[in-house]
């Protein structure tokens, strides 16, 4: 083999051993970089945006998801602070859009986590049972929040029986769901129905 032929043959053999080296770099950074389509719009901060692997995740602490629908300008999934009301949400989908009936809502009830905002259109059948049905939620004591104060305004809910259910809250990491709180010492079946109208998750 001459010197010449040679060497054509180590430059070909680079050129290749480097298109193999791209294509297989091209192929692993694809592969985990797919984003996860969730985009939920922030409380402060404009949005929270999950990505794929090696991507950032903002989370807020103490915020709550709300899902704002019907006459709204833009309807969606939002989060916001633990201490805002209806109005608020309100506001961050977009304002009441034409036609919007606000006076059906409590524009002053204090938000809960997962609570479906329904802002009716004025005229609408059953715009007013769905609007009420929405503002009695929200009136609705948190069982995941409500103080030993607020559970004992309930009826049935004495300041023993509301120290039991705070403390075994505490204990136990949180309650599932409403009936959970048969676990409670003192709390039968009657009491029980009572409380799943009278508590919100």
């Amino acid at each position: 083999m001459t010197e010449r032929s040679a060497t054509s043959w180590a430059a070909w053999l680079v050129a290749g051993l480097l298109a193999v080296l791209a294509v297989s770099r091209l192929l692993d950074g694809s592969a985990g970089s797919v984003p996860v389509p969730v985009r939920v719009e922030g409380a402060e901060t404009g949005s929270v945006t999950s990505a794929g692997r090696g991507g950032n995740r903002a989370r807020r602490i103490g915020g709550v998801y709300v899902h704002v629908v019907g006459a709204v300008r833009r309807p969606g999934l939002y989060e916001l602070g633990p201490a805002d009301r209806v109005a608020r949400a309100v506001q961050r989908a977009g304002g009441p859009a034409a036609r919007a009936d606000l006076s059906a809502l409590n524009l002053a009830a204090r938000l809960e986590d997962g609570q479906q905002v329904v802002v009716p259109r004025a005229g609408a059948p059953g715009a007013a049972a769905a609007a009420a049905q929405a503002t009695a939620a929200a009136a609705r004591p948190s069982l995941a929040q409500a103080t030993q104060e607020q559970l004992e305004e309930l009826d049935g809910i004495g300041p023993t029986l509301a120290k039991r259910i705070v403390e075994h809250r505490q204990a136990h990491g949180g309650f599932g769901s409403i009936a959970d709180l048969a676990e409670v010492d003192g709390i039968g079946p009657a009491r029980l129905a009572s409380l799943r109208e009278a508590l919100s998750p």
